[in-house]
Formats: structure tokens, C-alpha cells, sequence
């Protein structure tokens, strides 16, 4: 389990990163959702020991974080956002190469895991071939390779499939359930669609400060009978956003579909709609605005 406990960070220049957030992360599949700027990126990077929090604390199991980030370390996945790459290596020559800084010195496990990670990523019959010449989904399954190294029991991943085609997409998702539920993985994303594919537990995180946590499932229903939805002509939006709280707005067919969160039908001629996901973020980030 990863308890985190009132983590707050403040960048020299006066941004506020992270206010008081405090989550509690057991086994398996943890997304992490947020619009970009939320903070996401930076609870990432001191759980992964790369920056030190103001204050807080962070427990992994029995470890303090924060006293010995060394031994997190040692038991840690990362795929940043931005994944860098050496030019010109091939796969197998870069795996390895990451496989010796992460330890694994010992030549034939070495070379029996770099095979086994290519393998699961579905990289092997590219291994040859420069990483830098990869397309963005296979970069980011070769990040997903590299992050699973000396079989680490946390994985961070931050923004996975932003930018990939719905096939990569798709294929991305698949090697992420695949995992494991033994160990704690953390989806960092501001894509609803990945966390309700893929999630069991989740929180968002908007403007430092963690707003909502809890199963996908239940944050769902405890929104049934307050989303309302209508087709509207476009010109007709600024009226209805003037007296109604509209959480979300589609096009169709040239028409601006509207969700509005209400806990009574606002007329007529709105329908009452089954919520998704999408309305639990959109409308805990419009109740944040609006407070």
C-alpha cells in the first residue's frame, strides 16, 4: 500500500503544486485524474523521489519514502511524460543498457528479462531497431518495458497514452491490465477514458488539492437522477449556461448537445441521462470552479 499524508509542494516562483493531499493507494490499477496544470506531474515526481516535498509524508509499506528514497528506488517503475531516448540504439542494446543502471548485473538474468519485457510489450520482433525511430505507441511501450525492470511492486506511469492512436491506445491498455494486481500502479492521466477502462479505485486532483476519491462505480451512482441532458442550437449556449449548471457540452450533427447537473429535471424538455465517468470529473471540476 502507498499512504501519502498532507503533501504540499511550492515552486520558487510562487506556484502552489500541491495542497494537503493525502491519498491512501492499495494493489493494483490507482488512476490518478486531472486537467493539465492540476499537479499531477508533480505528486508523480516526488513519489518517484525525483523532488522533495514542502511537507508531508509518504509510507510505501513499512518504508518512509522521504527518510530513505534509495530503497524506493530500487523497487520502482517510471515512465515520465516526456520519455527520452538515446539515438541511434536499438531496443535490445537500450534495454539492457537501462537494465544495467538499474542493477541487474548478472548477464544471463539480464538477458532472459530484456527478452521477457520485449516479448510482453510486443517489441521483440523490433528489437533491432533504434527506439528513436519508434512510433509513439511503441515508444510507449518500450517506457512500459524499461519501468518494469528488476520487477518493481510501485509503477508510475504519467500521461501514457496522450497523442496515441485509438489502436495504440488500445494496445497500451491491454499491456497495462496485464500487470498484475500485486503490485501498486498509478495512471496519471487528465484522459477520463483511460481510468474508466482500466481503474478500479481513483481520485481527482485539480489545482494541487485532491477533490474526490473512491471506485469509479460508486462515484457513478452516486450521481443517478442528477445529470439531464438536451440538443440545443448553438447560439442558445450563453442562455442556458446563465441559469443552469452545465457540467458538459458535445457537438453533433452541428448541434451543441449540453449535461446539466440539477437534482430536479430543469424543464421539460430535458431527459434525464444514465451518468458516466466523464460527469463525475466534469462536474467535480465545475463544482471546484464554482466554490
Amino acid at each position: 500500500m502507498l499512504i501519502i499524508s498532507n503533501l504540499s509542494k511550492t515552486y520558487s516562483n510562487g506556484v502552489i503544486a500541491l495542497k494537503d493531499v493525502s491519498l491512501k493507494i492499495n494493489n493494483g490499477l490507482f488512476g490518478l485524474l486531472g486537467p493539465n496544470g492540476a499537479g499531477k506531474s508533480t505528486l508523480m515526481r516526488t513519489i518517484a523521489t525525483l523532488q522533495e516535498p514542502d511537507s508531508g509524508n509518504i509510507y510505501f509499506d513499512e518504508l518512509d519514502v522521504l527518510k530513505s528514497p534509495q530503497l524506493l528506488r530500487a523497487d520502482l517503475g517510471y515512465l515520465p511524460q516526456d520519455f527520452g531516448v538515446y539515438p541511434r540504439i536499438s531496443a535490445v542494446e537500450l534495454l539492457d543498457h537501462l537494465a544495467i543502471l538499474k542493477g541487474i548485473l548478472n548477464k544471463k538474468e539480464r538477458e532472459e528479462q530484456v527478452k521477457a519485457l520485449l516479448d510482453q510489450t510486443n517489441l521483440y520482433k523490433m528489437r533491432k531497431k533504434a527506439v528513436s525511430n519508434f512510433s509513439g505507441g511503441m515508444k510507449q511501450r518500450f517506457g512500459i518495458a524499461q519501468a518494469l525492470l528488476g520487477d518493481p511492486h510501485l509503477i508510475i506511469v504519467d500521461e501514457p497514452t496522450a497523442g496515441l492512436d485509438p489502436e495504440e491506445r488500445n494496445r497500451f491498455h491491454n499491456l497495462l491490465s496485464e500487470i498484475g494486481e500485486d503490485k501498486v500502479v498509478i495512471l496519471s492521466t487528465h484522459i477520463v477514458e483511460d481510468v474508466s477502462d482500466l481503474c478500479p479505485d481513483m481520485a481527482i486532483l485539480a489545482d494541487g488539492k485532491i477533490l474526490l476519491q473512491g471506485t469509479p462505480i460508486k462515484l457513478i451512482n452516486e450521481l443517478k437522477g442528477s445529470i439531464w441532458h438536451k440538443t440545443i442550437l448553438k447560439e442558445e449556449l450563453n442562455h442556458y449556461k446563465s441559469n443552469l449548471q452545465i457540467i458538459s457540452t458535445h457537438l453533433f450533427s452541428g448541434k451543441t448537445q449540453i449535461h446539466v447537473l440539477s437534482n430536479s429535471r430543469p424543464d421539460n424538455s430535458f431527459e434525464e441521462v444514465a451518468p458516466d465517468l466523464e460527469d463525475v470529473y466534469f462536474s467535480t471540476i465545475f463544482n471546484q470552479a464554482s466554490n
